[in-house]
């Protein structure tokens, strides 16, 4: 859960810089507190490179190699070539490409929609927002598992409601699926939208709150300017909403396709790539040439040949952020902009339908169908405008919360009930026989101990390094500092996809593999980044004048440090917290692939190893769901008012 806000460009230093005649030559070349920044940016600066920068490197060294037996073969681009011939591979991008687009497209209209209802709201807005956040909030794991079971073809809830309200045959009628009951997972012309789905439902939350952000910052003097001139609904939204939600939508969009372009752990752990391959990603294909056939070369070859696609992204995103924080006009301005956002949509929609057509004009139904209720709604009178945006928020609380409903009622039936799907929205009795045989069977204690203690010791690096390193780019004047700050967020941006195969060849090597060393040393890689450039732009937000009177005060810039600025930093520090400890919390790729054994397992991957082959104890899976998502959602809940704080005063929003 990576926040799309970027810190701005270093401030000037506390107190005012001597003159030229009373630097050193050193000073003078490097900056007036090279040494200071120097000690500071060392921690962050040995992770990131030992952990971010070498690992690229060695990824491009591993994929000119060839495993031969027990040694490498150096082969030069043999490895490259093979991929344009590898069926596997370009079946992978493709799925990558279609996986990514079509969830884009509807998390942005499904976010903009319910930042829209929520806008309109004057009481209970920040309650709603809240129970919007839960899919974002909730581990992976659960998410996959919780739809998994939902999906069943034989168990699953959604086919016996579709069934009951008739809207499962009309389906099948409209031909939007091949046969009724609709094997969602298992048929290869629904595993791949049914999978879209799940991550839209992740996603959406995570737009709605970016775009509900972006509303409050449009004036509202341009509304009621454009009502005064007589504007319709759907003009103002155009002319006014449209355009001052541009940047948002463009940042959120461009980030949210790296994560998800590069995502493995819901597609895994919904369908492992299946049936056959109809859903397998290209990380998917890295990770099985890599880690199942050990053919680390070629693994690594499937990652860098995305490596263009991904600097891409990286490349509009940074600007874009860089653009924002300067206050510098955007370069395409008027005809050309359009233009260009017509080329773009062109060719993103033939690329789609040439990709998949048989998707591309399901999901084309199903668009038109929310923007014509979302355009109907809009254009009523403002009494049924009213009754049809709480209509539509209820529809869409009851697409958010059914999931989590679901767990949590599983979580208390008997076996009996499971099994017989008997009391399927209301457990009769309730019972804690699940817990226990949680405990009894599996070694969920002791997945949820090493959770804990990796989440917590990766916080505690996290947090130290990003501090200083933070406060170094925010506060002190050295060479090289903006280029710092920017090699902080391409490694913030850099998908786990890139890392993990040097990763894994790095522990093999310092015979760390199956250890909980390998997880406090290699999840750092996602939380450091993030936490130094929120700090970055938190450091910078308080007031110099209060360092300066420490410095006045003959205090050292260390003890101004220490007990002036941390301080006041305590908002931001507990926001970074947070986010870093969920993400180690959540956490699945890494320890999926670094670690075999039971007892060194997390809860995520222990999850997954609950599910053997056909084999799926719903009722364990649910009550483990609910203790694995209770202390996310609790630290969130009270830690909302520190978040907020801290991201309101250490970024810039996008």
């Amino acid at each position: 859960m990576r926040s799309l806000r970027t810190a701005p460009a270093p401030v000037a230093k506390a107190t005012s810089p001597p003159g030229p005649g009373s630097l050193t030559p050193a000073q003078r070349r490097l900056g007036r507190d090279w040494r200071l920044a120097a000690l500071f940016l060392t921690p962050t600066a040995v992770l990131v490179g030992a952990l971010v920068l070498v690992p690229i490197i060695q990824s491009f060294i591993t994929s000119t190699t060839e495993r031969h037996g027990a040694d490498s073969v150096f082969v030069g681009l043999d490895n490259y070539r093979a991929l344009a011939g590898d069926q596997q591979f370009r079946t992978g991008v493709v799925n990558s490409f279609v996986f990514t687009a079509y969830a884009e497209i509807f998390k942005v209209v499904l976010g903009l929609a319910a930042a829209l209802l929520l806008h309109r709201l004057r009481r209970g807005r920040a309650l709603l927002t809240g129970l919007l956040l839960v899919p974002w909030v909730v581990p992976t794991v659960v998410t996959a598992f919780s739809w998994r079971s939902l999906l069943d073809p034989i168990f699953g809830s959604v086919n016996t409601l579709l069934t009951n309200s008739g809207i499962g045959p009309l389906l099948a009628d409209l031909h939007l699926v091949d046969s009724w009951p609709a094997g969602w997972l298992s048929d290869p012309s629904l595993a791949m939208p049914s999978v879209i789905l799940v991550n839209v439902w992740k996603g959406v939350p995570f737009f709605t709150v970016c775009f509900l952000a972006g509303l409050k910052a449009i004036p509202a003097d341009l509304y009621e300017a454009a009502t005064i001139d007589g504007a319709s609904p759907w003009q103002r939204f155009r002319h006014v909403t449209l355009p001052g939600l541009r940047h948002v939508i463009t940042v959120t969009v461009t980030l949210s396709s790296i994560w998800t372009f590069n995502n493995f752990d819901l597609i895994w752990l919904l369908t492992q790539g299946g049936p056959g391959d109809v859903t397998a990603p290209y990380v998917l294909v890295a990770y099985s040439k890599a880690i199942l056939q050990l053919q680390y070369g070629a693994g690594a070859a499937v990652t860098l040949v995305m490596l263009p696609i991904i600097a891409g992204l990286v490349f509009v995103l940074v600007r874009l952020l860089r653009q924002d924080a300067g206050n510098r006009p955007p370069r395409w301005t008027g005809p050309t902009r359009t233009a260009l956002g017509w080329t773009v949509t062109a060719v993103v929609t033939g690329l789609l339908f040439w990709a998949s057509p048989e998707i591309f004009w399901k999901a084309a139904v199903v668009l038109g169908i929310i923007l014509l209720i979302a355009a109907a709604v809009g254009r009523a009178s403002p009494a049924v405008s009213r009754a049809g945006s709480a209509v539509a928020l209820a529809g869409l609380l009851t697409f958010v919360l059914g999931p989590m409903y679901w767990i949590f009622v599983t979580a208390f039936k008997t076996e009996s009930q499971v099994v017989m799907r008997v009391d399927d929205l209301w457990p009769t009795p309730w019972t804690l026989e699940q817990f226990g045989v949680l405990f009894t069977n599996q070694p969920f204690g002791r997945w949820y101990l090493n959770t804990l203690m990796v989440s917590a010791a990766s916080t505690t690096v996290a947090l130290l390094c990003a501090a200083l390193g933070g406060y170094a780019l925010a506060r002190l004047r050295f060479r090289g500092a903006q280029g710092f700050t920017v090699t902080v967020l391409l490694t913030y941006v850099m998908p786990g996809a890139l890392l993990f195969i040097p990763l894994y060849q790095l522990l093999i090597r310092t015979r760390l593999t199956d250890s909980l060393w390998s997880l406090v040393l290699t999840y750092p890689t996602f939380t450091l980044p993030f936490a130094t450039w929120l700090l970055t732009g938190y450091f910078a937000s308080i007031p110099v004048d209060l360092e300066e009177a420490a410095l006045v005060d003959g205090g050292t810039r260390i003890q101004a440090f220490r007990r002036v600025v941390l301080p006041l930093a305590k908002p931001g520090l507990l926001a970074v917290a947070l986010f870093t400890l969920t993400n180690a919390w959540n956490e699945f790729l890494f320890a999926f692939v670094f670690i075999t054994k039971d007892e060194y397992k997390t809860l995520p991957v222990g999850m997954q190893s609950m599910i053997a082959g056909d084999v799926v104890p719903q009722g364990q899976l649910a009550a483990a769901s609910l203790l694995v998502s209770i202390p996310v959602v609790v630290m969130y809940a009270f830690g909302q008012r520190f978040l907020t704080e801290g991201l309101t005063a250490g970024a810039v929003k996008g």
